[in-house]
């Protein structure tokens, strides 16, 4: 957790002062606004938005690596979220889809700023969908509201089924839990009906699809939960 955002203010607030609570507040205020002008932003265009979560190694980069390469009927722009380096958005180029890389230094999540920072930088007249992949992190992610239409997380099966309810304020945010690398589930105790419940005990309403960017095992119903989200929303612009 980040000194620079306020999460240690958000954790242990029973240990903060007053001064720093309420700045705190100040700041999710703040970033809640720039969130609405974020989406407002998106909607001009028709893109839809969507904020892809997890912890770090979960799969998120191979995973819009493989949806480029398979999704041809939406273009689809990126915006990446890393303490360091622009490793991810060179893939993302690498696959022919614009990128922008937003390296945050210390802090643990993306906010509602730095994505109003990559959305200039993105060519949104050209696209139909823009993933925030945000920075590898269960905890932080969860608190800001970037702008986006829709919250994912990304759930390996090396990581273990106890996550939904370990990190539960991730999972209730989620519209979606996709559960990644099922090709490693013989390697693994994971059992999926387990973790999907665990989820569902949090969030009644989470989707859940189970995939391996590897094998391509699932990667259909992704992508037409992708095309459904998008068809929907571009139908409620109309």
């Amino acid at each position: 957790m980040c000194k620079e955002c306020g999460c240690h203010v958000k954790n242990h607030q029973e240990r903060s002062s007053k001064e720093e609570v309420n700045l705190f507040k100040r700041i999710l205020e703040k970033n809640d606004y720039q969130a609405e002008e974020n989406r407002r932003h998106f909607e001009e265009h028709g893109v839809f938005a969507i904020n892809l979560m997890s912890s770090p190694g979960a799969g998120k980069t191979s995973l819009l690596e493989k949806t480029i390469d398979l999704l041809k009927d939406l273009k689809i722009g990126v915006i990446e979220g890393d303490l360091e380096t622009d490793k991810d958005a060179q893939r993302i180029r690498a696959k022919g889809a614009p990128a922008v890389q937003i390296t945050t230094g210390s802090a643990c999540h993306l906010d509602a700023f730095m994505v109003h920072k990559g959305i200039h930088e993105l060519p949104l007249e050209d696209l139909d969908l823009v993933f925030i992949e945000n920075v590898g992190n269960l905890v932080c992610p969860a608190s800001y509201d970037v702008g986006a239409h829709c919250n994912v997380v990304l759930l390996s099966v090396v990581e273990g089924d106890d996550k939904p309810e370990k990190y539960p304020v991730i999972f209730k945010k989620a519209q979606l839990m996709v559960i990644t690398k099922i090709d490693l589930l013989p390697l693994t105790d994971f059992d999926l009906d387990r973790a999907i419940t665990s989820a569902r005990k949090i969030n009644p309403h989470i989707d859940a699809i189970k995939l391996s960017s590897k094998t391509g095992e699932g990667i259909e119903d992704w992508l037409d939960y992708l095309r459904f989200k998008v068809k929907v929303y571009k139908k409620s612009l109309a």
